[in-house]
């Protein structure tokens, strides 16, 4: 496609046309609130499938550059430890504590019509979730996720297909997390005034 010059405007810019790409739009507006408890600061919490199992309680985190496993999913999909590789680069967790992971797996994580190929590093660690997928499964998918909205969307097809956060499994989630964390010690930076 050709980019047709247009006559300079008022500033002394030459416009030029832009491409039109045949790509849905990504994009999310008020009516994509509807159906969420507003105003909330609720994780996008999701099921997707993973292999050939659909798994609850998976955090999308698109401030993470890895996807995570916990030990308790590998053991309740049944995998093998022969489909292990080893992955040797240490972890922080969220309340900032290093983690030594296990490994790493490959699975294929289907989203509607599409495939794509995640490498989860397996971390044996407590969490209220089952798994965090991060930028690489966006990227791959080509997604813009959302907390506001409590949505992923993508393209597929020449559609935008989404999925639909759930914002009481989130909140149950938050629950445990807090309930299973130790009771923090009192901070010896602040004294009581006499």
């Amino acid at each position: 496609m050709s980019i047709a010059r247009l006559p300079a405007n008022d500033f002394g810019l030459e416009l030029k046309s832009t491409k039109v790409y045949p790509h849905p739009i990504l994009s999310f507006s008020k009516v994509d609130k509807i159906g969420t408890l507003q105003p909330h600061n609720d994780e996008l919490v999701i099921t997707l499938q993973i292999g050939s199992y659909n798994v609850k309680r998976v955090m999308v985190d698109d401030g993470s550059g890895v996807e995570i496993m916990y030990l308790d999913l590998y053991k309740e999909l049944k995998l093998r430890p022969e489909d292990l590789t080893p992955y040797s680069f240490p972890l922080m967790s969220f309340d900032e504590k290093i983690i030594l992971p296990k490994d790493q797996i490959r699975l294929p994580v289907q989203t509607g019509p599409k495939i794509v190929e995640v490498d989860f590093i397996m971390v044996d660690i407590y969490s209220a979730y089952t798994a965090i997928v991060a930028r690489p499964w966006l990227h791959t998918l080509g997604a813009v996720a959302s907390t506001l909205h409590q949505k992923v969307k993508f393209p597929s097809e020449g559609k935008v297909l989404e999925i639909r956060g759930c914002q009481a499994t989130a909140r149950e989630c938050l629950v445990a997390t807090i309930s299973h964390r130790p009771r923090a010690e009192p901070s010896a930076l602040v004294e009581e005034s006499s």
